[in-house]
């Protein structure tokens, strides 16, 4: 494996300039870099940065490959996360962008079904063109782990009843309502509220929780990789949740971490959702609508009450991992590519997968 690194400027992706100008900057680099390496027979490129797909299609037409585009998330619609920066100029030049992208896409995947549906609907790309793979975690790496372990006490976490949200505190997670849940249930004293990770929005979480004497609140550090599967196991029970209105635009990767840590979840998020349809469909968690501490609370009340219930989600969700399993869905990718490659070339079949397969 060749790899060719792309530079590019860090500045602060807090602010709409720092993030347009990482963008620009890497996708000149990315652009120059496609030029340096030989002619490939498929190019691929994820939607985020939203121009760095030109890059890829760039590189596959200059010697008659084929092009994919990976959708992790789609623009302009995530731009509402965005408190610093709204604009129906620059929305409609990013859809515009992610169309036209789309369009001249041999194959373009995305990470759900919610998406498709969005994505066929609304770019107007035949749907025949568009593959579900979805986003995965490693059940070689990640399994379920005793309540009580290593991790949950070094933490402070191995006894009572836990309630955790794992992964990133960006504006996507709608934390905030969660800490108004967690107000809302400082009667049930051996309840505790964890938010392990970082982001955007950790230090404005630290401050309303230090501001409003949120003790049953406790913010904890990223956690290495090697320690995941203790980490997630420290809880009794999984936030997941998403903003209103992001429907079908992304699906937060740390639920696939949650079902195979086998540990029950609360998805806050609408109906219709990735994160909301694997919790009705597989009887892995409950589904609250997103925004509301209420209902959020009421569902940690109700799992906190019937242990036994809770216990049973978790199974549900260790068993539902195996379809959202590393090799599966690499695989998925690999038939992907494959059946794009010219008949000609060599192709190294991925174990459990056979070239030209359908995905």
């Amino acid at each position: 494996m060749r790899i060719v690194r792309a530079g590019g400027t860090t500045f602060n992706r807090r602010r709409f300039a720092g993030r347009a100008l990482n963008y620009l900057t890497y996708f000149a680099s990315a652009c120059l870099s496609a030029l340096r390496v030989p002619p490939p027979d498929v190019a691929i490129a994820l939607s985020d940065p939203p121009i760095v797909g030109f890059a890829a299609l760039l590189a596959s037409r200059r010697s008659g490959g084929r092009f994919v585009l990976v959708c992790q998330d789609l623009f302009p619609e995530v731009t509402i996360l965005l408190d610093d920066f709204h604009s129906r100029i620059v929305d409609r030049v990013l859809f515009w962008i992610n169309r036209f992208l789309m369009r001249r896409a041999d194959r373009v995947v995305v990470v759900g079904e919610a998406m498709k549906e969005k994505v066929v609907a609304t770019r107007g790309i035949d749907e025949a063109n568009v593959i579900v793979i979805h986003n995965w975690c490693d059940r070689a790496q990640v399994t379920p782990a005793p309540r009580r372990n290593a991790v949950a006490i070094e933490l402070g976490l191995a006894d009572g009843f836990v309630v955790m949200h794992s992964g990133n505190m960006g504006f996507a997670q709608d934390l905030d309502t969660l800490l108004d849940a967690a107000a809302s249930l400082r009667d049930l004293r051996d309840v505790t509220v964890a938010i392990v990770g970082g982001g955007a929005r950790r230090a404005a979480l630290e401050a309303r929780v230090r501001d409003e004497g949120l003790t049953n609140v406790r913010l904890l550090p990223y956690q290495p990789e090697q320690r995941l599967s203790d980490t997630l196991a420290s809880a009794d029970v999984h936030v997941v949740s998403m903003k209103r209105g992001l429907e079908g635009c992304l699906v937060p990767s740390k639920l696939y971490g949650v079902l195979a840590a086998g540990r029950a979840y609360i998805a806050a998020a609408e109906p219709t959702t990735e994160v909301a349809t694997i919790a009705s469909g597989t009887g892995s968690g409950i589904v609250v609508p997103p925004g509301r501490a209420a209902g959020l609370a009421a569902a940690v009340r109700r799992l906190h009450a019937d242990r036994a219930l809770t216990a049973r989600l978790g199974r549900a969700a260790f068993a539902a991992s195996a379809t959202y399993d590393r090799p599966r869905q690499v695989a998925a990718y690999f038939d992907v590519f494959a059946s794009l490659a010219p008949s000609n070339a060599p192709v190294f079949h991925a174990k459990g997968s056979k070239a030209g397969s359908s995905p």
